[in-house]
């Protein structure tokens, strides 16, 4: 039997050894404590080592049937509402879906109210008869909506996506085509697109600014900068060219083709893939874009496939995402030269990386057209689905040069 006046000495170090200790070992070394002291033992362990006299009962039932009891942790405490009730979840989102439908012929259940929690408190009790004690506070109501997604969100406006037939067969086509560029070194994908031509001048952009900035009180102005952008998708570069030039149909063909030299593509075997929306410039029946790229394509050597975006989708046009994080980036400054769009331009940063910038001081002849003679022949080095003529072009260097040899 142990001695109180004994214990007493060196229960702190006891005590200490026991905190060290977890589950069912704790348990029963504090329950062969109390076995050994004797009458008033669980009284004395308890308060010595501040266990509860459940535990100790617990550990000497162990110890008298050798039977470990399994500690179930899993089961302490408080379940949570949705464990108690399981099926609020499913009532809840019946209510808030509802509420998001729109329906002019009045066939939902629609509720016209602002859905407030208070407002999802009292359709529960109105659609499903809870008694208000059988719902959770206002509070805990809350927080399940938040966690069920359904924040509080800033009502945006939106304009409705138009779409011609033919739309979903594009998609279709230009993500078979990216798949392979992809796949295949030998294609080199490049997104082009010419930005919104931008004001030169002391002119507010309606951006924000840590320092101080002064802005005429009036928009007028006759000065022009307007950027164009070649993004290769697979490397994840970007250059763009400021021209105070219209950008005409030779200005892009002309970048493509610097592009295209100083990346080392010409006469490598390489393919270009070109997207791009169905801008005026650009587009598949812009005769003098069509001939400068059949051109292109017979003096680079390249087979050239042009795959165009569907009227109302340019923003799934890869190099689009670069104009808008442009326009966030120089928006709170004065773009007051063109040399100041210029290194503006240079310190953004797009995907980790700063575009490469450049100034393009020629001035392009707009309104350049080819007569409907030589079009018809430079016509035969395009090969064209079926179907999707407009949108998807494959030009051949070899036919290419073919054509431009009979031409001449």
């Amino acid at each position: 039997m142990i001695i109180p006046e004994a214990i007493e000495k060196v229960k702190h170090i006891i005590g200490e050894i026991i905190e060290e200790l977890r589950g069912g070992v704790k348990r029963r070394i504090v329950a062969g404590i109390a076995n050994e002291y004797g009458k008033g033992g669980q009284t004395f362990v308890s308060e010595a080592f501040k266990m509860s006299r459940d535990t100790i009962r617990k550990g000497q039932q162990e110890l008298k049937t050798g039977e470990i009891i399994e500690d179930a942790y899993s089961e302490r405490g408080r379940k949570s509402t949705m464990e108690k009730q399981p099926q609020l979840e499913g009532e809840i989102r019946e209510i808030l879906d509802c509420q998001s439908q729109s329906d002019p012929k009045f066939q939902t259940n629609r509720l016209y109210t602002n859905l407030t929690v208070r407002e999802v408190r009292e359709q529960l009790k109105k659609q499903y008869g809870y008694a208000d004690g059988e719902l959770p506070t206002n509070r805990t109501l809350n927080t399940i909506v938040n966690k069920m997604g359904y924040t509080v969100k800033t009502v945006q406006k939106t304009k409705p996506i138009k779409k011609i037939p033919e739309t979903d067969m594009i998609f279709y086509n230009l993500e078979r085509i990216h798949e392979k560029a992809e796949e295949d070194d030998a294609i080199i994908r490049l997104s082009i697109d010419t930005k919104d031509k931008v004001k030169v001048g002391k002119f507010s952009r309606g951006g924000e600014s840590r320092v101080e900035v002064e802005a005429y009180d009036h928009d007028f102005g006759d000065k022009y900068a307007v950027p164009f952008g070649i993004r290769n998708v697979k490397e994840k570069t970007t250059e763009i060219s400021i021209s105070e030039s219209k950008i005409t149909a030779d200005f892009i063909v002309d970048r493509i083709e610097e592009y295209w030299v100083a990346n080392d593509y010409g006469n490598s075997g390489k393919t270009l893939l070109l997207n791009s929306d169905n801008g005026p410039e650009n587009n598949s029946h812009r005769t003098q874009f069509i001939k400068r790229m059949i051109e292109f394509s017979a003096k680079n050597n390249t087979e050239v496939i042009l795959a165009y975006y569907p009227p109302y989708h340019s923003k799934y046009n890869p190099i689009e995402r670069v104009w808008g994080t442009l326009e966030q980036h120089w928006n709170g400054s004065l773009l007051d030269s063109t040399d100041a769009v210029v290194k503006y331009a240079e310190s953004m940063i797009y995907d980790k990386k700063h575009p490469e910038v450049k100034l393009i001081d020629k001035m392009y002849q707009t309104g350049v057209k080819v007569s409907k003679k030589l079009m018809k022949i430079y016509e035969k080095a395009l090969d064209r689905i079926a179907g999707l003529e407009k949108w998807f072009i494959r030009i051949s260097p070899q036919i290419a040069k073919n054509v431009i040899y009979h031409f001449n």
